[in-house]
């Protein structure tokens, strides 16, 4: 029956075998593989976020030369949004791989995609010297990344949940999830002093390249991290109970009947895939709208210092980063929907005031309200990262968790920087990213009032 709890699932015939490794095992394993699940996950963003924050400097004459400013930055920001155009190709790809051979194997495998392509953006031509050819590689490039994104976060929190102590699931969830932020603040940390020491127009000619060529060292770092963590327990568990040899053919379940766990996916739980989506769908645009696009329209349009709104987001995400683990802790004390409830109610109070301190062009205001507001992300975020794949059975639950929130990130975020620039173009007062952001969160409020409580949900089935 379609969106049955996964705890419900009928079992296969034959006793079943412990899917948490010994307490002693579990106590050095746990942390271990919960780090390397961070480290993977914030070199990723940290590639994704170089190219976002090079979107809103450089790349829009660099690749796209036009006449108008608007018209190069809403072409670069096209190829921001194509990355998520190609996030479900990931979901697809890497959650067969993670749902059918592992999930260690289909996070290798999106590290060294995503850093490949990375590095070749660094290296690419541009239209003054390739021409046409110049844009069609970058977009090349950005499709690459965004296979690589829609099999990154489900496995690395995936992960780092499965390895988790009883009680403790959203805690070493929530690791990785600091990724994002990090991954931005790991970008702002090279950006930064790049621009101070080059200038702007050093920059604009030829350091934009240096970002990009650091992630080789980044992603050598993250491939021998991630090589010497274990396989999931609950995986090898739910492997084995699928590969022993029986006396008869076992018992069907609600994850079989197709080789590709997708398919399954909608057809069995296509309820909580979309309301899982929406669960997320506010805070991935107040994540992108703040970290990508306001550090572009705030210098472009309303002439507050690049280095302003860089300072501004990041003490904002670091903020973020600071409560994302007292967060998740509080919720496996008391329950998911209780905090990210908590969270969406404050994005959707706090939206219009936090881009409306753009207004104000001070840097000690501005740093303020996103500080605020990056914390009610904390809220929504840190939690998510145990809740969505809490909402599907073991077999599905790579699949499920990444389709989820790529589909979010791809609707609520990949878009937010060209929905934004075209609200801009006709209303010119910040306060319209404060109405588009708080009404995707009165749709994730809406999205989680709907959804089950998911903490006690067994998750080795």
């Amino acid at each position: 029956m379609p969106d049955l709890p996964s705890k419900t699932a009928p079992m296969a015939a034959g006793p079943r075998p412990a899917a948490s490794p010994p307490p002693s095992t579990a106590k050095t394993e746990a942390p271990r593989v919960a780090v390397a699940s961070l480290v993977g996950t914030t070199i990723e963003y940290y590639d994704f976020a170089v190219y976002g924050t090079a979107s809103a400097l450089v790349l829009g004459p660099a690749f796209f030369p036009s006449g108008n400013a608007t018209v190069s930055s809403l072409a670069a920001f096209l190829t921001f949004a194509a990355a998520f155009l190609s996030r479900p190709l990931g979901v697809v790809l890497f959650g067969t791989i993670g749902d059918r051979l592992g999930r260690r194997r289909a996070l290798v495998a999106s590290l060294l995609l995503m850093g490949v392509a990375t590095v070749g953006v660094g290296l690419l031509p541009t239209y003054e010297t390739a021409g046409l050819l110049a844009p069609v590689l970058l977009v090349t490039l950005r499709l690459l990344q965004g296979i690589s994104m829609g099999g990154e976060w489900g496995g690395a929190v995936l992960l780092a949940a499965e390895h988790a102590p009883p009680g403790r699931r959203a805690l070493y969830a929530s690791i990785p999830q600091a990724g994002p932020s990090l991954g931005f603040l790991l970008s702002t940390a090279v950006i930064l002093p790049t621009l101070n020491i080059v200038g702007r127009d050093g920059f604009v000619e030829w350091a934009w390249r240096i970002p990009f060529l650091l992630s080789t060292v980044l992603v050598v770092i993250g491939l021998w991290v991630r090589t010497t963590v274990s396989e999931s327990p609950v995986f090898s568990a739910t492997a084995d109970r699928t590969t022993r040899p029986r006396s008869k053919a076992p018992e069907p379940t609600p994850e079989s009947g197709s080789r590709f766990p997708l398919v399954t996916l909608l057809k069995r739980y296509p309820r909580r895939l979309l309301l899982g989506t929406g669960a997320a769908i506010g805070g991935s645009a107040v994540y992108y709208l703040t970290i990508v696009y306001s550090i572009s329209y705030g210098p472009k349009e309303l002439g507050i210092p690049q280095n302003t709104m860089l300072t501004a987001a990041s003490i904002g995400a670091a903020a973020g980063i600071a409560i994302t683990l007292p967060v998740a802790r509080l919720s496996d004390r008391i329950g998911r929907r209780p905090v990210m409830l908590t969270g969406a109610v404050g994005c959707v109070v706090w939206a219009v005031p936090m881009y409306a301190s753009l207004s104000s062009r001070n840097g000690l205001v501005i740093t303020g309200a996103y500080t605020v507001g990056l914390m009610f992300l904390a809220l929504m975020f840190s939690p998510v990262a145990a809740f969505l794949p809490e909402l599907f059975p073991a077999r599905l639950r790579y699949t499920g968790a990444s389709a989820a929130f790529i589909l979010a990130n791809t609707l609520g975020g990949g878009f937010a920087p060209l929905v934004a620039t075209w609200l801009n173009s006709h209303w010119e007062s910040p306060l319209v990213l404060g109405f588009y952001t708080g009404t995707l969160c009165l749709l994730s409020l809406l999205c989680l009032l709907a959804l089950p409580e998911t903490r006690d949900e067994e998750f080795d089935i």
